[in-house]
């Protein structure tokens, strides 16, 4: 790039396609990526159709208007364009499998009870033997890819559906037991790429940042802008993928009104999505759940939704924090009996604790004690 100023402090460049190979009519992605020295600090995604004529292509770089751009920069680059079918809104679920990480917390436990306490391992291997979950965020700190990779490519290996979670939005939680996340929006348009890339084309189950929609009152109204542009954003990113279904976040029945989530779920891009998802890491009923859930798909005009059941299967006492005397909820499926809802999922994996609260330790870590009471009262 030359360096070349006009109307300072932002920079100009045109990137030139003549002699790139052009294959139909696309649509073809393009990712610019700016980059001070070797921090990115800015990043956008362009689509190109060419209505199958093979032509010159030039676009022009409008100058950067978010805050985090704060000087000239240094590099900008194009990724490799890359082919992709048009991007499907909507992924059934219908006859789905979904994988079963044979080295979870779970299935570890019950090895390890297997011969002092069989009764428990027992009991333990009613949650080792479901799928699960797996949550990404700001703990796989620079190893974001290699970790997706690795989780969809052990799935894909068994010909299972990988169900994941993101987690990684600024301003996480409020501040609270999970609180984190990455530092700003140029990052967090850098972390999903990641992911997306990880993932490409294969099939997989991604429920997009628990409360982020329904948590954000304690946002002031411009972070409450972001948020959703952030995750307008990333939802696109991820449909970018031909297999990938995306689920936003929508809270819980107890949390937000059905006019209030669907407001926020439209303004932060659920039509690109393939829907919404209800009760993650909670407590409620399932009928409460799908209740909610209709109600919330006819304000959405039809959107479907997927249901966490992972420790819902005697409801809630109206503690969110580790709450005694919950049991498992049903299985993980696709075969929900509601029109609308897409499939029950287990999107907290039982035992990991909810945060330090009821003698439970940090959130995420493993409890195998509060894991074995949810096991013992379960239906099944």
């Amino acid at each position: 790039m030359q360096n070349n100023y006009k109307d300072s402090p932002h920079k100009e460049v045109s990137i030139d396609f003549t002699n790139w190979t052009w294959n139909g009519s696309g649509p073809y992605l393009i990712d610019l990526i700016a980059k001070k020295g070797d921090t990115v600090i800015a990043q956008t995604q362009i689509s190109l159709n060419t209505n199958n004529a093979p032509k010159k292509n030039s676009t022009n770089v409008a100058p950067a208007t978010s805050t985090f751009v704060t000087a000239p920069v240094n590099l900008l680059t194009a990724t490799p364009v890359s082919v992709v079918p048009p991007v499907v809104q909507a992924i059934s679920l219908a006859g789905s499998t979904f994988y079963v990480d044979p080295n979870s917390n779970a299935a570890r436990q019950a090895s390890e009870w297997q011969s002092t306490r069989p009764q428990d391992a027992a009991q333990m291997q009613k949650i080792a033997g479901a799928s699960a979950v797996k949550w990404f965020g700001d703990w796989n700190g620079g190893n974001i890819y290699n970790d997706v990779k690795s989780y969809v490519d052990a799935a894909t290996k068994v010909g299972k559906t990988p169900v994941m979670v993101l987690y990684d939005v600024p301003g996480r939680d409020c501040g609270s037991y999970s609180a984190g996340g990455v530092s700003n929006s140029s990052a967090y348009a850098t972390w999903i790429g990641s992911v997306q890339n990880a993932i490409r084309n294969r099939k997989a189950v991604v429920v997009l940042e628990p409360d982020s929609l329904a948590q954000m009152d304690c946002l002031s109204s411009g972070d409450q802008q972001a948020r959703m542009d952030m995750l307008k954003s990333a939802v696109k990113t991820l449909k970018n993928n031909s297999g990938t279904s995306v689920y936003m976040d929508a809270g819980h029945p107890g949390w937000q009104s059905v006019s209030t989530m669907a407001d926020r779920l439209n303004r932060a891009g659920v039509a690109a999505a393939d829907g919404f998802a209800l009760n993650v890491s909670n407590f409620t009923g399932l009928s409460e759940n799908l209740q909610f859930g209709d109600q919330l798909s006819n304000a959405l005009g039809g959107k479907h939704f997927v249901v966490d059941t992972s420790r819902n299967g005697l409801g809630s006492n109206g503690e969110w924090c580790n709450p005694a005397g919950r049991g498992l909820g049903k299985l993980p499926t696709t075969n929900t009996g509601d029109s609308h809802a897409d499939a029950f999922l287990w999107l907290k994996a039982p035992g990991e604790s909810d945060g330090n609260c009821n003698g439970g330790p940090n959130a995420g870590v493993w409890w195998p004690e509060y894991a074995l009471g949810l096991a013992q009262r379960s239906a099944f």
